[in-house]
């Protein structure tokens, strides 16, 4: 039923509309035309935006309010700077000089993660802690301490996805001389070497495990299993073997 009633001494006319007689969509606020009919899902409760034509002559000129606490972006972990593979030396192609690596993370339940590390030539792996968690400044402490504990000639390069947990890469650049070269968008084959070291990691680092649950004594061990299994494309020689002939040479280019 809708009925009519004079407001003040101004005798404006107001029109109301009863809830029994004149139904409202499901999940609308409000009784007028103020609201217009796109709403948003916040917290189990609608939202609905003004309409355009009144929010034009609001002082803000903002269709939906944003709560205080809501987070807006700070820039923090976005990739900026990155070197493309194309940039990486071409002597890293044929594996002819040792010291080129290839890194990512394995993830199990959010947040915990481990780094991969996988040398280009032998197919040395090392596997880093990451207690503190996935985001770049909790990454890049982990990671460079590792990549310091390496000779600083077989320090050459390495080669990583787009993930935002190298965000950092400038940072982790300067404290090891190691320059970082990124992959194209959606194209884990062109780090092929580590994704298939991290399929035969899933062994010992299920998906659903809590990996922060590993120490890094327990990585460390895990690291030297597989790297004494002996593998067919170094003539049943394992990449321990042949990682040790590299650094006793003292010479990375080994073909």
């Amino acid at each position: 039923m809708i009925t009519a009633s004079r407001i003040g001494s101004s005798g404006m006319t107001v029109l109301r509309c009863s809830q029994w007689a004149c139904p409202r969509p499901r999940g609308a606020v409000g009784t007028g035309s103020y609201l217009n009919q796109g709403s948003r899902q916040v917290g189990g409760r609608r939202r609905q935006a003004i309409d355009r034509t009144l929010t034009q002559r609001l002082r803000t000129a903002r269709p939906m309010r944003h709560p205080r606490g809501a987070r807006r972006p700070t820039g923090r972990g976005i990739l900026r700077d990155t070197a493309p593979l194309s940039a990486r030396p071409a002597e890293a192609e044929n594996r002819a000089v040792a010291g080129h690596r290839e890194g990512d993370l394995i993830l199990g339940t959010r947040p915990s993660a481990i780094a991969t590390l996988v040398e280009r030539t032998s197919r040395y792996t090392a596997l880093v802690a990451l207690p503190d968690g996935i985001k770049a400044e909790q990454v890049r402490p982990h990671l460079t301490r590792s990549v310091l504990a390496i000779p600083a000639w077989l320090r050459r390069s390495l080669t990583w996805d787009r993930g935002r947990e190298m965000a950092e890469h400038r940072a982790f650049t300067t404290a090891t001389t190691m320059p970082v070269y990124f992959c194209k968008p959606r194209s884990p084959w062109q780090r092929g070497t580590n994704e298939n070291t991290n399929r035969l990691l899933r062994q010992y680092l299920p998906k659903g495990a809590d990996l922060r649950t590993f120490s890094q004594d327990d990585l460390d061990a895990i690291a030297a299993e597989l790297n004494n299994r002996p593998r067919k494309t170094h003539g049943y020689r394992t990449p321990a073997e042949i990682y040790a002939e590299i650094l006793n040479s003292g010479d990375a280019l080994i073909l």
